[in-house]
């Protein structure tokens, strides 16, 4: 595996200031990852990435992010690593063998990340400084899709849309300890800050199961029907936060108490929107709810925008152009 500089003309490199902060934006079509300013959406620039950016992950320092390059009618084999300080090329990280990368998750500290590999069923630890792969964990049967980390950086999380479980992984032992059914077609992972519990959606079933995270008993099974996808937390994990592609919702949940609190509508009346895996549909992948003001944002992969969520009335207040299918997003503070 190899680390090199990746010097390409669609990198604009905007200085920007450290107080505004940026949604990052990964545009599966485009092949590229925009910064729109948290301000008002503008765009502030654009990174190049490999084939079909999937998922997007920003270190802990704010200076880094990781760029899932999954592929389209090939496997990708690499990860982009892009310096958000706009003072150096994206550099790429060479994963050889281990082919269409996609679920991303930085460990505290910030030096390592982990990363699943759907075709050779690994979950890899990298250290993203030199560019190197220093420990291969073999995840079974099935593909590993998406992963999450306990607060403390000793467990991750692995769910398996194609058998439907969720998977535990000992970060001391670099090795997976259990595998328990979740529900069908589970897919996004989350770990509840404050909290622990693991959160899955299960996109088949229509639900959301909570997990104790040692055992991955589950602890309540919560329903979010029309194909929930992706599960992110608001800072204080209070609010959990479930993207439902064929439906075009967010559901909210009260995450201490574990009860539906909202249902957003995304779907905008007028607007057309393209073909995608689930027909002509907004569908929306991608969520994100900001750190610092009271906002979520949604990815629209069948519109080409991101919608801005007001959490105080649970409502759209803006949309915000992005480029081709944006699925993955993440905010840099």
């Amino acid at each position: 595996m190899r680390l090199r500089s990746l010097c390409l003309p669609l990198l604009l490199c905007a200085a920007l200031p450290a107080a505004a902060g940026e949604l990052l934006v990964g545009n599966k079509s485009a092949d590229t990852v925009w910064r729109l300013s948290l301000e008002d959406g503008r765009k502030l620039g654009e990174f190049a990435t490999g084939k079909a950016p999937h998922e997007i992950v920003v270190a802990p320092d704010g200076r880094t992010a990781l760029v899932a390059n999954y592929g389209s009618d090939s496997a990708g084999n690499t990860l982009s690593v892009l310096d958000l300080r706009g003072k150096a090329p994206p550099r790429i990280v060479d994963l050889g063998r281990h082919g269409r990368p996609h679920g991303l998750r930085f460990l505290p500290g910030g030096r390592e990340a982990l990363a699943t590999t759907e075709a050779s069923q690994h979950l890899l630890r990298i250290d993203v400084a030199r560019g190197k792969i220093v420990a291969e964990i073999a995840l079974g049967a099935g593909k590993g899709h998406m992963v999450a980390v306990a607060g403390d950086g000793k467990s991750a999380y692995v769910t398996k849309v194609d058998r439907g479980t969720v998977s535990r992984i000992d970060l001391l032992g670099n090795r997976k300890t259990d595998e328990v059914d979740a529900g069908k077609g589970a897919e996004g992972v989350a770990v509840r800050p404050g909290g622990g519990e693991v959160w899955v959606t299960n996109r088949e079933a229509g639900t959301v199961t909570v997990h104790q995270p040692q055992t991955l008993a589950i602890l309540r099974t919560l329903p979010s029907p029309g194909f929930p996808i992706r599960v992110a937390f608001t800072a204080d994990g209070r609010q959990a936060l479930v993207s439902n592609a064929r439906a075009a919702t967010l559901s909210v949940f009260d995450a201490q108490r574990k009860r539906p609190l909202a249902t957003v509508a995304l779907s905008r009346e007028g607007k057309e929107y393209r073909d995608t895996m689930l027909g002509r549909a907004a569908l929306p992948i991608g969520v994100v709810a900001d750190p610092a003001r009271p906002r979520v944002y949604v990815a629209i992969s069948g519109g080409d925008e991101i919608a801005v969520i007001d959490r105080a009335s649970w409502k759209p207040v803006a949309y915000w152009k992005t480029g081709r299918e944006p699925d993955a997003v993440a905010v840099a503070p």
